[in-house]
């Protein structure tokens, strides 16, 4: 069965919202058209089979003037929070005739009316009141353009509504626009979301209003058909009708302000508005810690699959920032106190280089925070999620230069996890967040996601247990080069390095790759040449003079090693250009005074 949302204009001038949800919560469809063909033809893959069309506009009125009776007693609930109902009656040009909303509902073969059981029906729904009984809100949300509104007010606003819609993810029924926060495609919803962050005019946003309020329609659907016992039908067949959620008993409006200036502002909508003031910002500033982070990782010769990130969406941020426990806020100033605004994951192959990363991250950035959740899920005796995470921010070194001062006083979470880990994580999650496991199956889910990270933990050991005993039996092996490539193999140099640095851990492929271009440009071709070249040189003392306070893979170690014996004639080489400085700030604390130019 389909729940179907639509936000019908006035007049086919004017854009239509549409959205579709699946029977489990999930957002399939969401746009915008204009003519009824258009939205029929949008409509039909959803509404051929069962469906509950729910549709923002009379779809049945009969009274000459005034309102219709359903109209004044919901007014007579609502009305007080700023979501009455305006009236409808034939005196009206848009309702003289068959209102488009009936019109709409006879083109699809909709039955509309309210008690019928039909399984392709069509009910009249009023987003306002919805808002305010589904959030509790003390007044509706000012998202739509009226004189003396500001942009930025309605953009704030719409935002606000936004991430209250992401929030149902925990309602019941869930509804679930998107699957994950942050590191996941973009979908509709997100979509949406970005266009409201990009938007510069009134006119953008009144596109994008129309989806959500279709959103909302299509939500109030799958309320009425699953939680009638919480859903009011004001008016009936005859007269004309309005389905919404009921108004919570004591259930109260917000005093209106009546003095002008000075208006005290709630704070979670001046910290949204003061967040998607800064939302380009924090785009480049996440994009800048991914490669702070991967430079800090290629640096060392850790061994890892991806480095990732995002700054989190507006709207998750407003849905965020507008937690409350027992009724009062969860965050005192949500600018400070949500942490995960700029967020990176790291992944790795194995369990050992989590606390790698976390080591050598910990030696080259401030880490103001370290949890490791695997220990502590661990500690309660349970097999469950798994995953470091800190809280970092830039060290004073890098503070003082100008090539990150988008980064300073802005911190961000990172994430670092096995490939296993993450994989169970974005299972786990996806499952639960999506509300699929039935009640009576939950505690044998349960169960089985404990039992399968169990399973998972051990497979990490044995995948470091395996790795680590390649590694040993790589150490002296020699492979038969190819006479086409005048370089080392890859393969080749990584048993050649097991054995010469059998204490150092692997680097990632690429990078074997890599300086085995280096050595090309060094004229060292075969493995015997790179014996001869490090033969002399003290890898002892570069250990001791380094200092290393993170475990640096394999590559590294030749790196550092061949800037011992190579010198400034190693720091120009071409292959070197984009890390000049940072390879002569390594050389002095080796002592150039060694190097052979």
């Amino acid at each position: 069965m389909h729940f179907v949302g639509v936000d019908l204009a006035w007049g086919e001038r004017k854009p239509t919202g549409l959205a579709v949800l699946a029977e489990d919560g999930r957002l399939l469809h969401v746009c915008a058209v204009g003519t009824d063909e258009e939205i029929a033809a949008a409509l039909a893959p959803y509404v051929e089979g069962d469906c509950l069309v729910a549709i923002d506009a009379p779809l049945i009125v009969r009274n000459a003037t005034g309102n219709r009776p359903a109209e004044a007693a919901l007014n007579s609930d609502f009305a007080r929070f700023d979501a009455g109902a305006h009236p409808a009656n034939t005196g009206k040009a848009e309702f003289s005739g068959t209102p488009r909303g009936a019109r709409l509902s006879s083109l699809l073969g909709l039955d509309m009316n309210p008690r019928s059981r039909r399984p392709r029906r069509a009910i009249e729904v009023y987003p306002h009141p919805a808002t305010v009984a589904l959030f509790r809100l003390g007044r509706t949300l000012k998202y739509k353009n009226k004189p003396g509104r500001t942009f930025e007010q309605l953009r704030a606003e719409l935002l606000a509504l936004m991430g209250l819609v992401e929030g149902l993810a925990a309602a019941e029924p869930p509804l679930l626009v998107h699957g994950r926060d942050g590191l996941d495609p973009l979908g509709p919803w997100e979509a949406l979301v970005g266009q409201v962050e990009a938007a510069t005019r009134k006119s953008q946003l009144r596109v994008v209003e129309d989806q959500v309020d279709a959103v909302v329609c299509a939500y109030v659907a799958l309320f009425a058909e699953r939680r009638p016992d919480a859903t009011t039908t004001y008016g009936d067949f005859e007269t004309g009708y309005i389905v919404t959620p009921t108004l919570p008993d004591g259930h109260r409006p917000t005093k209106r302000e009546r003095r002008a200036p000075p208006v005290v502002e709630d704070p979670v909508r001046l910290a949204v508005r003061e967040y998607a003031a800064r939302y380009g910002q924090l785009l480049e500033a996440a994009e800048q810690y991914v490669g702070l982070v991967t430079t800090i990782l290629d640096d060392a010769g850790i061994n890892y699959l991806s480095v990732t990130g995002r700054a989190k969406s507006v709207a998750s941020f407003a849905a965020k920032a507008a937690r409350t426990v027992d009724g009062v806020p969860f965050f005192d100033d949500p600018l400070r106190d949500i942490t995960d605004q700029i967020g990176v994951r790291v992944i790795t192959y194995v369990h050992s280089d989590v606390a790698a990363v976390a080591e050598l991250l910990d030696d080259q950035v401030v880490v103001l925070d370290d949890r490791d959740l695997g220990e502590e899920t661990a500690s309660e005796g349970r097999f469950g999620y798994a995953s470091r995470h800190l809280l970092i921010s830039l060290d004073a070194a890098r503070e003082s230069q100008p090539s990150y001062e988008l980064l300073h006083g802005r911190r961000a979470q990172v994430q670092i996890r096995t490939v296993l880990q993450h994989a169970w994580a974005e299972f786990e999650h996806d499952i639960r967040y999506k509300g699929e496991i039935p009640e009576e199956h939950v505690r044998d889910f349960d169960r089985r996601f404990t039992l399968a990270a169990g399973l998972l933990e051990l497979a990490d050991r044995e995948f470091s247990t395996i790795r680590d005993r390649l590694q040993a039996g790589l150490a002296g092996q020699r492979q038969e080069p190819d006479d086409d490539d005048p370089r080392i193999s890859p393969r080749e140099l990584a048993a050649f390095l097991a054995g010469q640095y059998a204490d150092a851990g692997w680097s990632r492929t690429d990078h074997y790759s890599w300086i085995s271009g280096l050595l090309l440009e060094l004229g060292i071709t075969s493995l015997d040449e790179l014996a001869d070249v490090l033969r002399p040189i003290d890898g002892a003392a570069i250990n001791a003079r380094m200092d290393y306070r993170y475990p640096p893979g394999a590559v590294r170690r030749l790196d550092d090693a061949l800037l011992a014996g190579f010198g400034e004639r190693y720091v120009r080489l071409h292959g070197n250009a984009h890390r000049e400085a940072s390879l002569r700030t390594r050389l002095e604390k080796i002592a150039p005074g060694e190097a052979r130019a």
